[in-house]
Parts: C-alpha cells; sequence; structure tokens
C-alpha cells in the first residue's frame, strides 16, 4: 500500500531520494558519528562553535523557571547550558530524532551532574508536546537535516509558549566571495579527510558539506519562519556568514 509521499523527492546533499527515505539515511549518518561527534565539532570549527552557541544562550533570553525545548539537542552543549539557566524551578527538554545521539547526550549530561534534562525521541516536524508549553525553543545544526523544514518551523510554533521566541543555529551562506571560496576548498576537500581520519567514515561528512550548501539562505529561511507564523525575525551573521543564528517570537 503506497501513501501519496511514496514517489515525492527530496535532496539528501547533491544526491535525489524518495522523501520516505531521506530520514532514514540521516539517521545513518548520526549513528555513525555519534561517538565522536563532540571531538569533531571541535576539530571541524576550531572551536568557534562554543562561541556560536553562547551567543545562542545569551539571544535566547532564558531566566529561571522557564521551560526550555533543545531540539536536534545532540550531544547536549546547549541543553547543559540552559539546565544551568533555569534552575531547580524550570524545565529542559533535549529532543533527538536520533537514538544514538540522544544516548550520547544523555550520558554526558548525567556523568557531569545534570539529572534534571528530560530526553525525548522526536521528530521535529511533528512535535510530541501540548499547544503553548515552551518559553524558549533552539535547534542548532538540526534544521538543514529535516526533511520537511516548513513542517518543523509550524511544529515549533505550535508548541511555543504566546511571547515565547525560536532560535534557529545553522550553518548558512558566507557574505564574501573570497571567503566563499575558500569555505568550499575546505570543506570538500578536507573535512571528508578528517572524517575518515577521526571517525573512518569520509562519506557522512561530504553529506554534512553538501547539506550546509542545499540549506536556505538567511533571507529565505527568515522568510519561512515568517510564513510559519513568527513575528520580528530577524538574523545575526557569525564568522562572515558561515553560521546564521536566526530568532523568531510567538
Amino acid at each position: 500500500m503506497t501513501t501519496p509521499h511514496d514517489n515525492d523527492t527530496t535532496h539528501f546533499g547533491y544526491k535525489t531520494v524518495r522523501t520516505a527515505e531521506k530520514a532514514e539515511k540521516v539517521a545513518e549518518v548520526f549513528h555513525s558519528v555519534a561517538a565522536k561527534y563532540d571531538l569533531m565539532n571541535d576539530l571541524m570549527s576550531f572551536g568557534i562553535h562554543r562561541l556560536w552557541k553562547r551567543f545562542t544562550i545569551t539571544l535566547s533570553g532564558v531566566r529561571r523557571g522557564m521551560q526550555v525545548l533543545d531540539i536536534a539537542g545532540g550531544t547536549g552543549d546547549l541543553a547543559r547550558a540552559f539546565a544551568r539557566e533555569t534552575g531547580p524551578s524550570g524545565r529542559v527538554v533535549l529532543a533527538d530524532i536520533n537514538a544514538s545521539m540522544l544516548n550520547v547526550g544523555r550520558d554526558k549530561l548525567l556523568d557531569n551532574g545534570f539529572s534534571g534534562v528530560e530526553y525525548v525521541q522526536a521528530n521535529a516536524e511533528c512535535l510530541p508536546f501540548a499547544d503553548n508549553t515552551f518559553d524558549v525553543i533552539t535547534i542548532a545544526f538540526g534544521l538543514r537535516n529535516v526533511t520537511d523544514k516548513d513542517a518543523a518551523l509550524r511544529s515549533m510554533y505550535r508548541v511555543l509558549k504566546p511571547g515565547g521566541r525560536l532560535l534557529v543555529l545553522e550553518f548558512s551562506k558566507p557574505l564574501y566571495g573570497p571567503l566563499s571560496k575558500l569555505y568550499d576548498a575546505y570543506s570538500f576537500s578536507l573535512l571528508p579527510a578528517m572524517g575518515q581520519l577521526v571517525t573512518q567514515d569520509a562519506e557522512s561528512y561530504r553529506y554534512l558539506a553538501e547539506s550546509i550548501r542545499m540549506h536556505p539562505d538567511q533571507e529565505t529561511l527568515k522568510g519561512m519562519m515568517a510564513a510559519a507564523g513568527f513575528v520580528n525575525c530577524d538574523y545575526h551573521n557569525l564568522t562572515g556568514g558561515i553560521v546564521a543564528l536566526h530568532r523568531g517570537f510567538k
């Protein structure tokens, strides 16, 4: 028995795949890289990802007692920072569609004494939470892997409280031509080689480089957020536009 979407296609990096297959292929990538994910983040970004995430925390406006959802939260960098900020009266949920990433994040946070964080395996396109639940929602380096980004943004809008804010931290489009050329050379040559050396998996990091190029640029994503219902949408380019932090309010 087929569904209306069985023959739809979408992109998986530069490849065209059936829409129904993309989530499984993305899952294979993150199952492969989960154990070395933190190490590769530090190597790939020269540690700068920590500054990008710190800026995200600052713009989140998170305070004691708030309810926070970190989607595609992976190994828990943002969830750990949010747990410190919200305190025992708050609530932090780390959600990820990938069980391997979720397990690594849970083990890491528990090992560091963060016992109050909740862990939920969830698809961003259909979040399993009630309407108007969270004060702050973040998704860092995860939206580009979502098959239906518009559905995911609508789902985030639904579970956000009125007045709450969404922050999307994601690779974007470099602002300057020379930087863009240098970034391309790094992404398609050094990155897969580094992935092979550290994780014995060059192909997953080739996909990650391709997925960045297929992700909407800054203005397009801002428009998508507005179309999902978010207001006062803006973005901040970081590291010359290699990364952008988008923000929108309900």
